[in-house]
């Protein structure tokens, strides 16, 4: 079944190929996001369809218009409806919340709420929609638990059970596609922070989980055509790109918050706060009664590309909103050398090592980052950062094995 599978895969996504470059072209070659190359060809993949696009604030151009706004007023493309993500199309929601049901002020379009929904009732919308075609153009930052690659599955689904054609826009991983990082999540700790196996930092950009998706994971295939970036190559960063930073959501504000979130969103899943509140997101970690000993222990297992300060904060929301607390800032000096699972690791062992009042939280939100028990019993049990971290390399292999299939750049 496998490999029927993965032969329409084929079929299904030919025109993803990448194209030749002679030596010229590459000398000179122009960097362009899918939906460049999709409206450099004059919306060509879209033509005689009623399209609708799943996106958020970061479908944008690199003049920073929104790609809504431009296809909308482009004849070339018949836009019909749009989909909105956790936090909403434009934008206006906080984490775990959406912007419902309604018309875009700026176009007229209608706008529908896809958060929480999947399988039938998400197919259901689509059907009610209208549309041909659903398009999705938005940016991932790279890490399991970030959710929109998970709204990119459900919508991936739904448009095979509405009959839908399905189409992806690519943009940069912005922090690299060099690798894949991190615990795969075994499938009894599957939520919408992680579907399906993969591992906590994939290395793969939005059409290449797609690829994935389809190939491996869906119960039948949707008929998938994609739109590849041009000139982006696996080691680069989200600054080699040219294009502008849109914060994916409110606790992403910089590239630098995405290159550590892998790692130090595992805080979500303790009693310290991970940063929400303050303007480093993620880089902030702390808690009441936590002093300089944990940024000394951190320091000391001498982690490459990173070094860490004693830090003190108050978060304006989330975690001891209001309170001055104790912690750490993540410093990466070499982000080449850094590895933010390992990173995070090592943080939630020091701090368990330093600090007294360390607790997970009690609906063990840890194991659903994560993807099982593994890490929650091994710290608990008092490994360190190399004996849990190699307590996953072995399905981690297998992953990247798989992994390996779907990647269209090289």
């Amino acid at each position: 079944m496998r490999l029927t599978r993965r032969s329409l895969l084929a079929a299904t996504t030919a025109a993803a190929a990448l194209p030749t470059a002679s030596p010229a072209s590459a000398a000179t070659r122009r960097r362009r996001t899918g939906f460049e190359n999709l409206a450099a060809d004059g919306y060509a993949q879209l033509s005689g369809q009623r399209t609708g696009i799943v996106t958020n604030p970061t479908g944008v151009t690199r003049d920073v218009r929104h790609i809504v706004d431009v296809m909308h007023a482009d004849d070339r493309v018949n836009l019909t409806a749009v989909f909105g993500p956790e936090h909403g199309f434009r934008g206006t929601a906080q984490a775990g919340g959406s912007e419902g049901r309604y018309d875009d002020p700026a176009t007229g379009l209608p706008v529908y709420d896809t958060y929480l929904k999947s399988g039938r009732p998400l197919a259901d919308i689509f059907t009610a929609s209208g549309v041909d075609t659903v398009v999705f153009d938005i940016q991932d930052v790279g890490a399991r638990f970030y959710t929109y690659i998970w709204t990119l599955y459900d919508c991936m689904e739904a448009a095979q059970l509405a009959g839908k054609r399905f189409v992806v826009l690519d943009r940069p991983n912005p922090v690299t596609g060099r690798a894949a990082l991190g615990p795969v999540l075994h499938k009894e700790f599957a939520t919408f922070v992680g579907r399906q196996p993969i591992s906590q930092a994939h290395g793969m950009t939005v059409v290449e989980l797609a690829r994935l998706f389809n190939g491996e994971f869906l119960a039948a295939p949707v008929e998938l055509d994609a739109v590849l970036m041009s000139g982006w190559k696996r080691s680069e960063w989200y600054d080699d790109s040219g294009l502008p930073w849109v914060p994916p959501s409110p606790n992403m504000p910089t590239p630098e918050t995405a290159l550590v979130y892998s790692g130090t969103c595992l805080f979500e899943g303790t009693n310290l706060s991970e940063g929400r509140g303050t303007t480093r997101p993620f880089e902030l970690l702390g808690a009441e009664g936590v002093d300089g000993r944990w940024a000394e222990a951190a320091n000391g297992l001498g982690l490459p590309g990173v070094r860490f300060r004693e830090a003190y904060f108050a978060p304006t929301f989330s975690k001891f909103q209001g309170k001055t607390i104790g912690g750490v800032q993540v410093h990466v000096h070499d982000r080449d050398a850094y590895d933010p699972v390992r990173t995070g690791i090592a943080l939630l062992v020091t701090a368990k090592k330093v600090w007294s009042g360390f607790a997970w939280r009690a609906d063990n939100w840890i194991d659903k980052l994560t993807g099982s028990t593994l890490v929650r019993t091994m710290i608990d049990a008092g490994a360190g950062t190399d004996e849990v971290v190699a307590g996953w390399e072995e399905e981690l292999a297998a992953f990247r094995r798989v992994r390996r299939e779907y990647l269209v750049y090289r």
